[in-house]
């Protein structure tokens, strides 16, 4: 029976096993041109160069990305967390202690958030530290299903002697990312580790559609909190809502932001107006307030005046009291009551922490790139230097060539210089960046 794992359809599954371990091991020794690499798939190929190029190591356990402590907090106000019934429902049914498989379901940063299942697969893959916590991004463990399916946002397996990491190598995986079904931003992973069961084609199908079913069980979810929002005169009465217990603004890379407000009972989104969000953001980054004259100046410029603002703060009210009270600002001076995270002052936190790969996996574009309020637009500036920045002077290269890689960094001149210099005389990303510098100069 011919390998599904090898581009040569007369090879065995032995053959090509010990085929793609050939290749590995010359890719690993600084080999990149031999020919047995041919015998590998294309994927996984290139996956492999790029573990290479950000010297992943071959045979390095996975860090550990979260405490005890931090886990337990992110996972409670995770929006996959309400989805972890329906997932051990579809990949764990009967016993999940005998299931014969691990399943892991992970963050947009490839941090394992929970892994359960087999008893047994899952004490033996911990040893290769497959458990809750662990980062298993593709930059950090190299080439493995959950973090190559979100390098590829795609569903992903991956065989055997494929993984990038020898410690690996005993174990096969099937992966794919979980989607907002609003926003389409990749929101986590869902991942099934095993034996052979682990990667047959009924083994992606299944991954396939339960990470499409929970996408659309937080649709039904949110379009059911809007409905009983817009509707109160149709409902009965019922206890209060539960209290808030995080409210985010997304503004990166989008035009019109998200509230996103995360309470026991379920997370509601709100799509805001331009306008509203850059009030939004003025706020939460001003938290000691801000005058009706200082507000008006940062949103519409500078002589706008009062009068042209208190009308969309009215407005603005009304949005608020509807689908999150508690963020209705105060007056004299205009101020938030509550906490609002931003999720461009989570890059920054991020940045202060040294997580860099992490912060520049939540760099998702400018803050409101159309916005042209003065106040937006240093903030914009701001959050972007701050990232450069922060990379230039202490990134690793696997994260400074994915900086190289956004939009925002293509034709940086300084980011790829670095990268040059810091990159092994050897590797294959060189040519590429070569040709990009010329580009720039000619």
């Amino acid at each position: 029976m011919p390998s599904p794992w090898s581009p040569r359809r007369e090879v065995s599954p032995q053959t090509s096993r010990l085929l793609i371990e050939r290749a590995h091991d010359e890719l690993v020794l600084g080999n990149p041109g031999d020919e047995r690499l041919r015998d590998v798939r294309p994927l996984v190929r290139e996956s492999w160069r790029r573990s290479l190029a950000g010297m992943v190591g071959a045979e390095a356990l996975p860090p550990v990305a979260l405490t005890a402590e931090e886990l337990e907090e992110y996972r409670r106000t995770h929006p996959l967390a309400g989805a972890l019934e329906m997932i051990r429902a579809l990949l764990l049914p009967g016993d999940a202690a005998d299931a014969g498989v691990a399943v892991a379901v992970g963050d947009a940063a490839g941090r394992l958030l929970w892994v359960e299942g087999d008893r047994h697969v899952r004490s033996l893959t911990g040893e290769m530290g497959f458990v809750a916590g662990a980062n298993w991004s593709e930059a950090a463990v190299g080439t493995a299903a959950p973090g190559t399916a979100l390098a590829l946002d795609r569903s992903v397996q991956i065989h055997g002697a494929e993984h990038y990491n020898r410690l690996v190598q005993p174990w096969s995986c099937t992966a794919a990312p979980v989607h907002d079904p609003e926003t389409r931003r990749i929101l986590g992973v869902i991942d099934v580790t095993g034996g052979a069961s682990a990667v047959t084609p009924q083994a992606q199908l299944l991954v396939d559609a339960t990470a499409r079913a929970v996408e659309g069980e937080l649709l039904v979810a949110r379009l059911r909190a809007r409905e009983q929002a817009a509707s109160p005169a149709r409902r009965r009465p019922r206890p209060p809502a539960a209290e808030p217990t995080r409210s985010t603004l997304r503004v990166l890379g989008r035009s019109r932001a998200l509230l996103e407000v995360a309470r026991e009972g379920g997370d509601t989104v709100t799509e805001l107006s331009a306008r509203h969000a850059e009030i939004l953001v003025m706020l939460a980054t001003h938290r000691q307030g801000l005058s009706a004259e200082a507000l008006a100046d940062l949103v519409y410029g500078a002589g706008a005046g009062p009068e042209t603002l208190r009308p969309e703060m009215v407005r603005l009210r009304k949005v608020l009291e509807r689908v999150a009270p508690h963020l209705v600002p105060a007056s004299r001076p205009y101020r938030l009551l509550a906490d609002l995270e931003t999720d461009a002052h989570q890059v920054l936190s991020l940045l202060d922490r040294g997580a860099h790969r992490v912060a520049l996996a939540a760099y998702r574009g400018a803050v409101l790139p159309e916005s042209v309020g003065p106040g937006v637009e240093d903030f914009r500036q701001g959050v972007h230097l701050a990232l450069r920045e922060a990379l230039l002077a202490e990134a690793r290269v696997d994260v400074l060539l994915a900086y190289a890689d956004t939009e925002t960094a293509a034709d940086d001149a300084e980011v790829l210089q670095l990268c040059l210099r810091l990159l092994p005389s050897r590797s294959p990303r060189r040519a590429g960046l070569v040709a990009r510098l010329e580009r720039l100069e000619g």
